[in-house]
């Protein structure tokens, strides 16, 4: 019998959870009140968000040089089918003279313009609003006055780039509320399915919630401060990503303490070996997600580059959370976490469906891994299909909202692209030539800019010559025109071209650029990571193979869902940047957990058997938590925001497909098909299988 602990030291081992899970308390109900203050401090202005190197921000500094270029243009347009009425158009004037005497005007608004119809049909007037004014206040105030008096049967609408910005804003307005109760619903009730307890739910909720608040203080003090660049994408994946890392983090933990109190250890003992047997998975998956998004700061774009140290404080605040609090409660239930399921000496039990999916592996390992990588490359080969080009602003929405529909009626009656022209600033002695290169197809027409007395505006030896578009300014036939635009004003030397088409083009061209530079350098980093980890270099290889092979069959199959299911018009290129990133970090996160096992159980096995016991013990809590991690990304969709739709379809079914087909089957059969040879060149590489006795 061992001889009983003193009284002291039986007392400290309740005095140190205590104290930790009562300063995380304390930390959480300072920091919690900050995730619901992300908002105050993040930016949806993509023109902010582009490199100085961009042709359409050198555009924007020189322009400083002239009085009203920070005006935001937001443009009313009214439309009666049959032809406008004279009440319309006493109306129409009324409502110009309200609107100059809102306070944020950069300028007098634009008059009315009517249509071509006869009667016309249709009257636009613009409204510019002043740089240091809110766009969302403004274009609601806006709305707000049109209100008023509008004749029935007119309809009336709000559209230009404050509106669109002001309709992109309201739709992350869900990002502090709906996101984070349907995020931490999802997660509640799958773990209350796996757990089958009221109170295991709880504490790792509570662990998310902390790691969330702790993430979201620190995010929000480096953004108030200017360090980091926040916006609603960067804020929904920073919410969705904390709850899914720390809930696989504690589906880990509480897997092996639970193994260790059915093998007779006391709660203590069992949390102590339950830690020191997952910290090194869990801080190697940690860790590889955290290089993973850090890459991102190797992007041009300002909104990429934001997200990887966003990304990286969440899960370094899942990690926190994972191995301290979540122990520390633990220590304290103990048995008590599992009510009313008993666990405890004697009562573990071998999962049926693992040991079956183990030993079908065992006993045809080039079968299993040969027929999953040839049902991989298959689904991989409709890659090609990914429309992954970009789209148009008014095709982000996934909702109706004004300012698309407004667009729609510009593109019906007017030079769609009246209200936000293309800006070429050039030389003033270089005017003619600009004007008569600026003649290409798709520009409706071109004139210098003019004062309120009818001058060509001129500073510092520049001009600045406003090109209409044809087309709607965000849409592929305005990108297009912008292309051979610049093309022929480049022949004048020191002409550029700019303004918000321009703007969408070079953030679709450094978005490119961004997915050809950080793909490589993501793959170099988490290889040279597992090759640290598993101490070894085939087994990496192999992983890192297996991860990519995934992440080309879930973009084929995302590229039919896109095309054909669901109809979307397209991709933004970072949709394929960021699944690369997150899917390739996240995918090695669950062969890390396969595989510290597997090299653990076949340094007292053999690598065949060993790789049956790691599949065995792992399996169910793996599978868990990529369900978790798939429901959560999920729950993205919730916004109607096309972006962040697609990239909760692309990491939810990329994570499903490496849980399910890539981690159960394809590894564990390519390791006992290469066996021993997979830990080369280390000690383990070398190490006999012990004897059948």
């Amino acid at each position: 019998m061992a001889p009983e602990r003193p009284r002291p030291v039986r007392r400290l081992r309740w005095l140190i959870p205590a104290l930790l899970a009562l300063a995380w308390l304390a930390l959480g109900s300072f920091a919690g009140p900050y995730a619901g203050k992300l908002s105050e401090v993040a930016s949806n202005d993509g023109s902010a968000f582009l490199p100085s190197s961009a042709e359409s921000t050198e555009v924007m500094e020189l322009r400083k040089a002239f009085d009203d270029t920070g005006a935001v243009p937001a443009i009313v347009v009214a439309e009666r089918s049959g032809g406008l009425t004279d009440a319309d158009l006493a109306y129409l004037d009324a409502a110009a003279a309200g609107l100059a005497a809102l306070p944020f005007n950069a300028g007098p608004p634009i008059p009315p313009q009517l249509s071509d119809e006869d009667p016309p049909e249709a009257a636009q007037l613009v409204v510019l609003i002043d740089s240091d004014t809110d766009d969302a206040d403004a274009v609601a105030d806006i709305r707000g006055l049109l209100a008023e008096d509008r004749p029935d049967g007119l309809d009336v609408l709000v559209t230009g780039q404050a509106a669109l910005g002001a309709d992109l804003g309201a739709a992350f307005g869900g990002v502090d509320g709906l996101l984070l109760l349907v995020a931490a619903a999802v997660v509640a009730v799958i773990l209350a399915l796996v757990y089958r307890s009221p109170l295991l739910p709880v504490l790792v909720l509570l662990s998310c919630g902390f790691a969330l608040a702790v993430a979201s203080a620190a995010v929000y003090r480096l953004a108030d401060a200017g360090a980091v660049d926040l916006n609603g994408q960067s804020q929904g994946i920073l919410s969705i990503l904390v709850f899914g890392a720390a809930t696989d983090y504690a589906l880990l933990l509480v897997a092996r303490f639970k193994e260790e109190l059915d093998g007779g250890a006391d709660r203590f003992a069992a949390v102590r070996r339950a830690l020191r047997g997952t910290i090194e998975p869990i801080a190697a998956s940690a860790g590889t997600v955290v290089l993973g998004v850090l890459c991102l700061l190797f992007s041009q774009l300002e909104s990429n580059r934001g997200l990887g140290p966003v990304a990286a404080i969440g899960i370094g605040g899942s990690f926190l959370a994972a191995v301290t609090f979540l122990p520390a409660v633990l220590a304290l239930f103990g048995r008590a976490a599992f009510w009313p399921r008993r666990v405890g000496a004697g009562r573990a039990r071998p999962s049926r469906l693992w040991a079956g999916v183990a030993a079908l592996v065992a006993r045809r390992p080039r079968v299993v891994w040969a027929v999953t990588a040839a049902g991989l490359a298959v689904a991989a080969a409709f890659t090609v299909q990914l429309k992954a080009d970009g789209t148009s602003q008014t095709d982000v929405f996934l909702t109706g909202v004004d300012s698309v529909a407004g667009q729609e009626v510009l593109a019906a009656h007017f030079a769609a692209g009246a209200g936000a022209p293309a800006v070429i600033v050039a030389d003033e002695s270089s005017l003619d030539e600009v004007l008569a290169a600026a003649q290409v197809d798709g520009v409706a027409s071109a004139a210098p800019a003019v004062d309120e007395t009818g001058q060509v505006r001129t500073a510092d030896g520049l001009v600045e010559i406003e090109a209409v578009l044809e087309d709607a300014p965000d849409s592929d036939a305005a990108l297009d025109t912008v292309e051979r635009l610049r093309d022929a004003v480049h022949a004048v030397d020191g002409a550029l071209v700019g303004g918000p088409t321009a703007v969408q083009l070079d953030t679709l061209t450094t978005s490119e650029r961004d997915r050809a530079v950080i793909i490589p350098i993501v793959l170099a980093v988490i290889l040279l990571v597992l090759m640290a980890l598993l101490r070894s270099i085939v087994a990496p290889l192999l992983l890192t193979a297996t991860v990519v092979l995934s992440f080309g069959a879930t973009m084929g199959v995302s590229a039919l869902v896109f095309n054909h299911l669901f109809g979307f018009p397209g991709a933004d290129p970072t949709v394929v940047l960021f699944g690369f990133v997150f899917l390739v970090a996240l995918g090695i996160d669950y062969n890390i957990f396969l595989m510290t096992r597997v090299r653990e159980e076949s340094a007292r096995l053999g690598t065949r058997a060993g790789t049956v016991r790691g599949l065995v013990a792992t399996g169910g809590v793996i599978t868990s938590a990529g369900v978790v991690l798939a429901a959560t990304f999920s729950a993205l969709a919730v916004l109607p925001i096309l972006f962040l739709a697609q990239i909760a379809f692309v990491v939810a079914f990329g994570v499903l497909l490496d849980t399910v087909v890539v981690r159960s089957l394809l590894v564990p059969a390519l390791t006992i098909d290469i066996g021993k040879a997979v830990w080369r060149p280390s000690e383990l590489a070398k190490v006999r299988p012990p004897a059948r006795g």
